[in-house]
């Protein structure tokens, strides 16, 4: 396409880039994908782990106000720094995830989905259609407070009352053994805000909505999220929901396990915080691969953040910086993107972009099928003649069948 058919875009993007394989993974996809075809408008935050420390961590936080702002945001994959880390990169202090930096200012749920492709055969022989996993990105095991307890010491839980009078609740008496404690908290506006974005999420894609917990063991906490999406449900969305022809079920978290690997998929499966990051990797797994896995953030009112569900592919990197050759899938990333360009031709009514994506994504694909594919995905890959691709050989295979479908 010449600049002049470029197509237009009417509302920036928010674009954070990103670390490592994954930075480079995201220039080629731009060059080779997206410029020739796209006059990309975005608003660009660096959030390479080297800035993030240079602004200290403050473009984070711009990344997110300008998400707020714009509406949809699409990340790369980013660096959470450990020890090892700050050593290696001459950091000022271990910055925190990003991602629960941008979840925290966005109040967002996280959507995790399998890419399905033929040749690449689920785990789960009768799975045929995508779970999405809808995960609570606050609160429980990921904000809690633990303690070692001695012998012959007695742990309670104190409640300060607004007027100033206590409440104690005793937790162990630790008389004939030392122990261990921990303290879960979560907030009826965070629990609230993420049934309303599990809601909206399923009549956005006219899927079914599952949601598990463990009520009839925790009888006050778990029982408060059943409470909270049922109460949401019949006031908000039981009228939606049966004019989209789409049902919201609850059950038990080890009774949704059961039905889960008994279903032919299709549904979106609400998960408490601790739930939801154990089951996305089990169904990412059990569908192929984390980096066939999307990843979309969604806020209550309508804000949106698309990326990959894998790291930064450390390894590849390394093999990158040596001068040899690699051979890392980009489709999450590549879906990212289009997730991206979807949602912003849609909310700007410019089908244009949005047909682009849709070509771009059956285009990667018609790739894969067709027996061109990445390292990882021919380990696994049942089509009878495969070619393996480099990274950017991959890419320049899906331009050539992107021109196809353009």
């Amino acid at each position: 396409m010449t600049d002049r058919n470029k197509i237009k875009m009417k509302t920036p993007l928010v674009e954070m880039d990103g670390d490592e394989m994954t930075r480079v993974l995201w220039k080629l996809i731009k060059d080779i994908l997206i410029f020739p075809y796209v006059d990309l408008n975005t608003e660009y935050y660096d959030l390479g782990l080297e800035n993030r420390d240079r602004t200290n961590d403050q473009v984070t936080v711009d990344s997110a106000m300008a998400t707020k702002k714009y509406g949809v945001a699409v990340k790369c994959a980013t660096i959470t720094p450990n020890a090892a880390r700050v050593e290696e990169y001459h950091l000022k202090e271990m910055w925190k995830s990003p991602n629960a930096t941008i979840r925290a200012l966005l109040d967002g749920t996280v959507f995790r989905a399998p890419i399905l492709v033929r040749g690449i055969t689920p785990y789960v022989p009768n799975w045929k259609l995508p779970i999405t996993i809808a995960r609570h990105a606050y609160g429980d095991v990921y904000k809690n407070v633990e303690a070692a307890v001695p012998a012959g010491a007695k742990a309670e839980l104190l409640i300060t009352n607004p007027d100033g009078t206590e409440k104690k609740h005793l937790i162990h008496d630790f008389s004939e053994s030392a122990g261990i404690i921990q303290g879960l908290h979560n907030l009826d506006r965070s629990i609230e805000s993420f049934a309303r974005s599990c809601f909206n999420f399923a009549l956005d894609t006219k899927q079914d909505l599952w949601f598990s917990t463990k009520d009839t063991i925790s009888k006050t906490y778990d029982h408060r999220f059943k409470d909270i999406f049922r109460d949401i449900f019949d006031k908000e969305y039981a009228e939606k929901f049966q004019k989209a022809g789409i049902e919201y079920f609850y059950t038990l978290i080890d009774d949704a396990v059961a039905r889960v690997i008994r279903s032919r998929g299709g549904y979106v499966w609400a998960c408490k915080n601790y739930d939801g990051d154990v089951m996305s990797d089990m169904i990412a797994t059990a569908f192929g691969s984390l980096a066939m896995m999307t990843s979309v953030l969604v806020s209550p009112d309508g804000i949106y953040e698309y990326e990959a569900a894998h790291g930064t592919v450390q390894r590849h990197y390394y093999k990158h910086l040596k001068g040899e050759t690699t051979s890392t899938n980009s489709v999450a990333t590549i879906f990212a993107w289009t997730g991206a360009l979807r949602k912003r031709g849609e909310l700007d009514g410019n089908t244009a972009l949005s047909d682009f994506a849709d070509k771009l994504e059956r285009a990667t694909l018609d790739t894969i099928e067709s027996g061109t594919m990445t390292g990882d995905l021919a380990a696994m890959s049942t089509l009878p003649e495969i070619k393996k691709a480099d990274t950017e050989g991959f890419l320049q295979a899906v331009q050539e069948n992107l021109e196809k479908l353009l």
